[in-house]
């Protein structure tokens, strides 16, 4: 945390921009240095601002509904590009257990069109109040009350996994996009509808990645499940962008499908997706279903990636074996 000299109480609650301009000693200017946006920040939320990595501004600040009750909560984390805020919008992530994947793309817009209507001004603290309305929003329409989107009779989300992050990232830099989560954290794992055609039974998972650590630790993962284990096949594909190399890490499993997994990745290419696994396991029922296979693992794939707002929602039909 950040040592400050106090502010002027008449500057107490004034969002960054007043206090960069208005503030006795700071020089007029419209895009003031990012550190001084944070020691403003810092200033105004108190112990709720802190600082992970000060070297690589990475921060974090905890924001609730202000409600007795019910109460929700959402931890974002932000890091500030070199070029923040004169040509780059900050990397951010929002851990919120209840936030799903419609409402989360929702924020996510809400605070584009915040970047994009504040372009090349700082943006921190009005993106700090918007996850705060969000949350008011929240609280008073739902309560607590949290929604389910796991298959009745798939494999559902564990508890534990509910607790774990959700990745957002803002869609106008996705090529500067990386998750916050360590290599040694397990990524949330979650789990989309089942399709049932002809007694064979597919189901997606879909899980955020930033290495192949992690890959192995979401497969490990699923594998715990018996259910997932008794699978006829688990079919995998995940794609990892490496920014300093501008490239990506990729790879694919068919696990006894012929040609599956390869399909499946080059299905997370054509949508252009970073930083994700997806697998689809397939519960085998005794009569073959020739390339319609192929169309129902393309589709369980799609539709988790739609659903957790990976890619945008568009209506089509089905996906023919690529």
């Amino acid at each position: 945390m950040y040592s400050l000299s106090p502010f002027p109480s008449f500057l107490q609650n004034q969002p960054p921009s007043v206090l960069l301009h208005s503030s006795p000693g700071y020089q007029t200017c419209p895009s003031p240095p990012h550190h001084l946006e944070v020691e403003a920040l810092s200033s105004i939320y108190g112990d709720e601002w802190c600082v992970i990595d000060e070297a690589s501004r990475i921060f974090c600040i905890k924001i609730s509904s202000n409600l007795e009750e019910p109460k929700l909560t959402a931890c974002l984390q932000i890091i500030l590009p070199s070029d923040y805020p004169s040509a780059a919008p900050p990397i951010y992530q929002i851990n919120a257990a209840w936030l799903r994947g419609p409402e989360r793309v929702k924020l996510a817009n809400s605070l584009e069109d915040i970047y994009v209507e504040h372009a090349g001004e700082s943006i921190l603290y009005l993106w700090v109040e918007r996850v705060r309305e969000f949350l008011v929003e929240k609280s008073q329409s739902s309560g607590t009350e949290k929604e389910n989107s796991t298959a009745e009779e798939g494999v559902e989300d564990d508890e534990e996994e509910e607790k774990l992050p959700n990745v957002v990232a803002l869609k106008l830099k996705p090529h500067v996009w990386r998750c916050f989560l360590a290599d040694e954290e397990l990524p949330p794992v979650k789990h989309g509808k089942p399709v049932t055609d002809r007694r064979s039974t597919f189901q997606p998972h879909l899980a955020p990645v930033v290495s192949p650590r992690q890959v192995k630790m979401v497969l490990e993962k699923l594998y715990t499940n018996k259910k997932i284990a008794s699978a006829t096949h688990n079919i995998y594909a995940y794609r990892i962008y490496c920014e300093d190399k501008n490239s990506f890490l990729q790879d694919c499993e068919d696990d006894g499908e012929t040609a599956a997994g390869g399909r499946l990745l080059h299905l997370l290419q054509i949508l252009d997706v970073h930083n994700v696994m997806v697998v689809v396991s397939r519960w085998y029922g005794g009569v073959l279903l020739g390339p319609d296979r192929f169309k129902h693992i393309n589709n369980c794939a799609r539709n988790i990636l739609v659903e957790e707002g990976y890619v945008g929602s568009v209506v089509r039909p089905s996906l023919d074996p690529l």
